[in-house]
């Protein structure tokens, strides 16, 4: 890392908003440029064989832009170490193969992504890699869950698309207590709403395309840490897989990270006047969001969260016809996969971002709506849901 461009004490400001805005970057030293520039470069010259300035040597390995990005995001979770992907799936591949052994096995949420499922489903069972799904949401299924050879507890929460909550905390006593690693995928919270590796996880996961990136024209993601081998054995794969961001796509995401603790408010005002609304709504058989003092995950959500968040499933009166129907019918909200974004999202579930787990146990009901709620105003995304529900 090129100690010039880190801000050395960035992690002293106590305040999220300003590690958003100044952690990993002084203005230019050369120009006072307050931006960090993109180093649009696929190599660097050197003063000698082996003598690099700055430590660079070839963007695969290191690029300036990169090594911002990884210490804006470290700054954000609180933590030491980070290590930026080209996407949120790259990051959860080096994440595993960097933690896993063939004969290992791990226990992921039985309501995980589709897209987690598939690669540990469809990819790392070929290598010899077993899995337990098990609910995040309870703690002695998950402790059921763990086998002798169990080396990894994977949970998202909220989880994706049923918005269950796991206690962190609690995990990451019973991952330890079994030898093994809690590794927390915080893409649905983002980093504002809530900090895990201060609750003892290991490892945090983010698709940086979501929350952080926050205007849907970016993919990404990282893997942060406190353990400063687990760093090096990240970057290792992350140099030699070479699932890397390129500088465009880093500064993208560091534009988006500046401004993500004023969406997150504006997103979990916006969804929980939604979820006002929903509540007792003809037409949604179910709401769930954490925010709601009768879902079962509440307690916890309360005791890790600071806001609930943007995100909201719903189940559908009518079964699958008619969650399609919803989804067919909203005019601001766009029919799209993806979340996190400035715009409003709506999707089914079942037939677009978790269609890998039909037939399996992480199958999700065919009635069920997931809606990212973007940053617009409220009247307009609730006279939306009203007419596309009327």
């Amino acid at each position: 890392m090129n100690s010039d461009l880190s801000k050395s004490d960035a992690v002293k400001w106590q305040g999220f908003a300003t590690r958003a805005v100044h952690a990993g970057f002084d203005p230019d030293s050369q120009t006072g440029a307050v931006n960090v520039p993109i180093y649009a470069t696929s190599t660097y010259a050197q003063d000698g064989v082996g003598n690099m300035r700055g430590g660079y040597e070839y963007s695969r390995t290191g690029n300036p832009t990169r090594t911002v990005l990884e210490a804006n995001l470290a700054a954000l979770e609180s933590g030491s170490y980070g290590r930026a992907y080209s996407s949120g799936m790259a990051a959860t591949d080096c994440g595993l193969r960097a933690m896993l052994r063939p004969g290992d096995h791990l226990v992921i949420p039985n309501d995980a992504y589709g897209g987690t499922f598939r690669l540990i489903d469809k990819v790392f069972t070929q290598w010899g890699i077993t899995y337990t799904p098990a609910a995040v949401n309870d703690i002695e299924a998950v402790r059921a869950a763990i086998q002798p050879n169990t080396k990894l507890i994977w949970i998202e929460t909220p989880t994706n698309p049923l918005l269950n909550i796991g206690d962190i905390e609690a995990l990451a006593g019973v991952a330890h207590a079994a030898d093994a690693r809690l590794v927390v995928d915080n893409t649905f919270a983002s980093p504002y709403l809530q900090q895990p590796l201060s609750l003892g996880a290991d490892v945090v996961l983010h698709s940086t395309t979501k929350y952080i990136g926050g205007h849907s024209d970016v993919v990404g993601g990282a893997l942060i840490t406190n353990d400063e081998q687990l760093h090096a054995d990240f970057g290792f794969l992350q140099n030699g897989a070479g699932g890397v961001p390129g500088p465009f796509d880093a500064y993208l995401t560091l534009r988006g990270a500046k401004t993500l603790a004023l969406r997150m408010e504006k997103h979990s005002d916006n969804a929980e006047a939604i979820v006002d609304y929903l509540q007792g709504h003809k037409a949604i058989s179910h709401v769930l969001y954490p925010g709601l003092p009768d879902h079962p995950g509440h307690a916890a959500a309360a005791k890790q969260m600071k806001r609930y968040g943007g995100m909201i499933s719903v189940r559908v009166t009518g079964g699958r016809q008619a969650a399609l129907d919803f989804c067919a019918r909203t005019e601001l909200f766009t029919l799209a996969e993806s979340l996190g974004g400035v715009e409003s999202l709506i999707e089914h579930p079942g037939a677009m971002t978790h269609a890998s787990t039909a037939g399996s146990p992480l199958e999700v009901p065919e009635d069920l709506v997931r809606l990212s709620v973007g940053i617009e105003d409220i009247a307009d995304l609730l006279g939306d849901i009203e007419q596309a529900l009327g």
